[in-house]
């Protein structure tokens, strides 16, 4: 079995439920800019690579994916930038909620996920619920979704995977569940399972193969040149995410020129 030499993980859900922060958790650096609601301006997908406990991980995290606010042709822009950041595909998909009453914009953002990948990407899923402060004292994470109605389909959809962090309080907890350190170790644990059962596959369809088939091309094309790999492979992506932009664009004038005819 070939294991991947870096894990490309996927974050998910609503703006300011602490997806940013919970990539700052898992790298223990703030390579992530933290959003807030004040905050007018518009922050795009991006992805960060790192080294936790000897496991390369690239991170894309995508700020504003299912904000409401988002015109079709910016949500359009965000899902090329993420396809292009993943491509071939993800390992793992962190679809990120708080802890609080499971209505229904959350499940627009799994909805919005299977719309936008599929249904069998909740097979490389994992639940993580951020905000765990609000967990009353003696509720366990079980209990909270037994209570919570469609939530525990939701996590058997995603085979039982799912857990708790808190990007506020727990961070000086050492050793108990109520702990960043340990739910992060056991959330990179459940990930390495989600690697080892897919006999390290990740998840794929017909538009990832074919950015990471163009991606492979352009990485070919510029390397007779002075840039190191890492250089040569970013400029790749940037070159193919604009290939889509522009492909797009010319779909929509075709498209709006047969309208008018």
């Amino acid at each position: 079995m070939n294991m991947p030499q870096t894990w490309r993980i996927v974050l998910l859900g609503k703006t300011g439920v602490g997806k940013s922060s919970l990539a700052n958790n898992i790298f223990e650096e703030a390579k992530f800019k933290i959003n807030n609601f004040s905050d007018l301006e518009m922050h795009s997908t991006t992805a960060e690579t790192k080294s936790v406990n000897g496991k390369r991980i690239t991170l894309i995290d995508t700020p504003g994916f299912f904000d409401p606010s988002r015109s079709e042709e910016e949500m359009k822009l965000e899902m090329m930038r993420c396809i292009t950041e993943c491509a071939p595909g993800p390992h793992a998909f962190l679809i990120v909620f708080k802890v609080e009453k499971f209505i229904e914009h959350n499940k627009a953002v799994v909805s919005q996920m299977c719309k936008y990948f599929s249904k069998n990407a909740l097979k490389y899923a994992v639940i993580v619920f951020t905000h765990g402060d609000q967990l009353l004292e003696g509720m366990t994470l079980e209990k909270y979704i037994e209570e919570s109605g469609d939530l525990g389909d939701l996590v058997k959809k995603c085979g039982g995977r799912c857990l708790v962090v808190d990007n506020k309080y727990w961070k000086d907890n050492q050793g108990d569940d109520r702990s960043n350190q340990v739910q992060v170790a056991k959330l990179l644990s459940t990930i390495s399972q989600i690697v080892v059962e897919n006999k390290g596959r990740f998840y794929t369809d017909k538009k990832l193969r074919q950015v990471g088939e163009k991606i492979g091309e352009e990485v070919i094309r510029l390397s007779s040149g002075n840039m190191s790999q890492e250089e040569i492979r970013e400029q790749a992506k940037r070159n193919v995410f604009k290939m889509q932009v522009d492909d797009a664009a010319r779909g929509s004038a075709i498209t709006q020129m047969l309208c008018c005819c």
